[in-house]
């Protein structure tokens, strides 16, 4: 399958951002109109509200001209941030895998989803029942493909030996963070990624807002996502003022250039040869109109030293936006004798 070089992500479309379904139709369809013919959601986005939203823009037609993926793993039972109710509504356990692509596909209203993804690693399923059941899926036509999402890259890699070795079908792609403030995943993930002949499909390229042009020192915030994320944005943390300081001199940097910081967030991404498609997530108009074009920027050598200077190779500012927590690491039991 091939897609465009930025990829439409539907997380702001429903109550997690854009309630009105008519303005979210319309940005997905000038999306589609400036080439975009690539669209990823999940079950859990608004708890489904999303995947409406997607395929109410698809309807009439448009359904074949684009890739269309979404994701499962998220509880579908409560809210985020809510105390888990039914832990057998989430997961990547093959019953859930099982009942939740029938609702995906209910939702989306498709017969087919052309990229599945799980989007979290389940620390209680073995990969090889996940692996299983998506085989499955894909032989029975009601997907085409299907990759893992903010994987650590040994798990990408124990999943390709499953599969090999069982004879089941693999993860062809890796959605995981990937941005200017975030570049962890280039020491490990992407070279992974690269010798199992993965696509790479970064989220949020613009560091979750960071990198869209509203944050600058000496200036207030007022944004959706801070809104909803206030801790994302408290500058007396200590990982955050790293971040704003990467941020200044990124804008500078920018500017000298003569490009947006969106522009070159995003073209950072795609130059790097592993990624395939950048997943852009735009909760109205002129977000969207702010990221078309990126993907004509081509980064000069220097500027790319000039970056690495900023924020070296392999290196998150701040731990917690690599998007995945092993239990190792969250769970102190797990780290003591």
């Amino acid at each position: 399958m091939r897609v465009s070089p930025l990829c439409l992500g539907a997380m702001m479309f429903g109550a997690w951002g854009e309630p009105d379904h008519d303005v979210s139709i319309s940005i997905i369809h000038r999306a589609l109109d400036a080439g975009i013919n690539f669209i990823d959601t999940a079950d859990v986005y608004s708890l489904g509200e999303s995947e409406v939203i997607v395929g109410k823009a698809l309807a009439g037609g448009r359904r074949d001209d684009v890739i269309l993926a979404t994701k499962f793993h998220g509880p579908m039972d409560i809210q985020m941030g809510e105390p888990e109710k039914d832990p057998n509504k989430r997961g990547n356990s093959r019953r859930w895998v099982i009942k939740e692509v029938e609702d995906s596909l209910r939702r989306l209203g498709t017969d087919w989803i052309d990229l599945y993804q799980v989007h979290r690693p389940d620390e209680h399923t073995d990969v090889e029942e996940t692996l299983s059941a998506l085989t499955d899926l894909r032989t029975q036509g009601k997907i085409r493909a299907f990759g893992c999402s903010t994987f650590p890259a040994h798990q990408v890699v124990e999943s390709q030996w499953i599969s090999e070795r069982r004879g089941l079908g693999r993860f062809v792609t890796e959605q995981p963070p990937y941005s200017l403030l975030v570049r962890g995943i280039e020491a490990d993930l992407l070279p992974v990624a690269q010798r199992y002949g993965m696509g790479v499909l970064p989220w949020s390229p613009l560091a979750g807002g960071w990198l869209s042009g509203q944050v600058r020192k000496g200036k207030e915030v007022n944004s959706h996502r801070a809104a909803r994320m206030p801790e994302r944005f408290d500058f007396t943390r200590p990982e955050n003022q790293r971040k704003l300081d990467a941020v200044e001199a990124l804008a500078e940097l920018a500017e000298k250039a003569d490009l947006s910081l969106v522009h070159l967030a995003l073209a950072f991404v795609l130059q790097h040869p592993a990624v395939t498609s950048p997943i852009i997530g735009p909760r109205t108009m002129d977000h969207l109109e702010s990221q078309l074009g990126a993907a004509e920027v081509t980064l000069t050598p220097d500027i790319l030293d000039e970056i690495d200077k900023i924020v070296p190779p392999g290196v998150n500012l701040s731990f917690g936006d690599a998007g995945y927590q092993p239990p190792e690491l969250s769970q102190a039991s797990l780290r003591r004798r």
